[in-house]
């Protein structure tokens, strides 16, 4: 059955990324004018060549976001359920080689981390794991579920890919979206960030958010961890990807976020450096190839980033978030996955929102209006 492995053989990393960088000034210009923007177009407004066109292009992000998802940011939050981990990565402080504290909570710990998740206002909330298929698989998923399902309006999870049988038992459960990060799109350096475990197979990996469309998912998100290959030509394989799958499992919607690499336990410093500036462009050259794309920031960026960010193409942010399991009330002390930049409470990134004449979303989904 076709997937996107047959669309990605198509393409070579090289060739894609030798177009980036080979872009000109006239290129960009053509493609500003465009009314409709192509995969050709998202690659020639992630250029060098795009960069004194940023201004122009964040105006022209700002008018396709509002125009498509008003002035509104969805606010959410990670609850992470468990640091075990079965792959070695060697970017994540979850990696299996970490000598570090662990820690799955039950179903009281979940509790008591709800009850404060839900003091601060979110309905939204993405559950994150390590990928420990022994411990945290679809039995523990289905229990958490039945416990969260009428706490949350909205829940989002990033968990180890799953065959498509166990995502459709999750939508059953009531899950809205599912993440999955490629991690690189680069396959002849993937093993070397991805030695050990099932994570190291690159193909499963890359085949997931098919499976997760098959399953009926309402909503898939996508990304990248910024730091490890080229930004620009990841960012071009993602778009690759995510067009694939509209076109493939058109009753989804999508999603994507752009985790930088952060300083966490025994891991590796980025091999390739994307500064501020880099991010706006990305963020821009995203909205305006695709207007229906959700656009996610997380507390990974600074705050200065995220203040400004704001109008630029962002329909989401996370706000007041742990990476580790516990952390909001049970185990503060147990293994983070990667550090926080921006700590500020939840009430106050609300407030910077309204500033920006924004209004912050607590709750923009029902479970009413789910199908199963």
């Amino acid at each position: 059955m076709k997937s996107f492995a047959s669309v990605f053989e198509q393409y070579n990393w090289d060739d894609i990324n030798s177009k980036i960088y080979n872009s000109t000034t006239q290129d960009v210009e053509n493609t500003l004018s465009k009314s409709k923007k192509t995969l050709d177009d998202f690659l020639v407004l992630l250029s060098p060549a795009a960069q004194p066109f940023l201004e122009q292009m964040a105006q022209m992000s700002h008018h396709l976001t509002t125009k498509r998802f008003g002035k509104t940011i969805q606010m959410y939050v990670p609850m992470y359920l468990s640091n075990e981990c079965q792959n070695i990565c060697t970017y994540c402080g979850f990696s299996f080689d970490n000598t570090m504290k662990r820690k799955t909570l039950n179903l009281n710990d979940i509790a008591q981390e709800t009850e404060v998740i839900k003091s601060k206002g979110f309905e939204h909330v993405l559950l994150v794991t390590g990928e420990a298929n022994s411990t945290v698989n679809i039995h523990y998923f289905k229990k958490v579920l039945a416990q969260l399902n009428n706490q949350f309006s909205n829940i989002s999870m990033e968990v180890q890919p799953l065959s498509e049988e166990e995502y459709r038992e999750l939508h059953q459960c009531g899950v809205h979206s599912i993440l999955v990060y490629q991690e690189s799109y680069h396959k002849e350096t993937y093993k070397e960030y991805h030695p050990k475990g099932k994570k190291s197979n690159f193909d499963y990996r890359l085949e997931t958010p098919d499976r997760i469309g098959k399953a009926g998912i309402h909503k898939i998100g996508l990304g990248v961890l910024l730091g490890l290959e080229d930004w620009r030509t990841e960012s071009f394989f993602t778009a690759l990807h995510i067009n694939y799958l509209q076109k493939s499992y058109w009753q989804s919607k999508f999603s994507v976020s752009f985790p930088r690499l952060r300083p966490a336990e025994g891991i590796i410093e980025p091999k390739f450096i994307m500064n501020d500036k880099d991010l706006v462009q990305l963020i821009c050259a995203y909205r305006i190839w695709n207007e229906d794309l959700e656009i996610s920031i997380s507390t990974r960026e600074n705050e200065k980033l995220r203040n400004h960010i704001i109008p630029l193409g962002v329909t989401s942010m996370s706000a007041e978030s742990k990476t580790n399991p516990g952390g909001y009330a049970v185990d503060i002390e147990s293994l983070e996955q990667f550090e926080t930049s921006d700590e500020r409470s939840a009430e106050e990134i609300s407030k910077i929102i309204k500033n920006a004449g924004y209004e912050p979303v607590w709750k923009d989904w029902d479970k009413s209006y789910m199908m199963v």
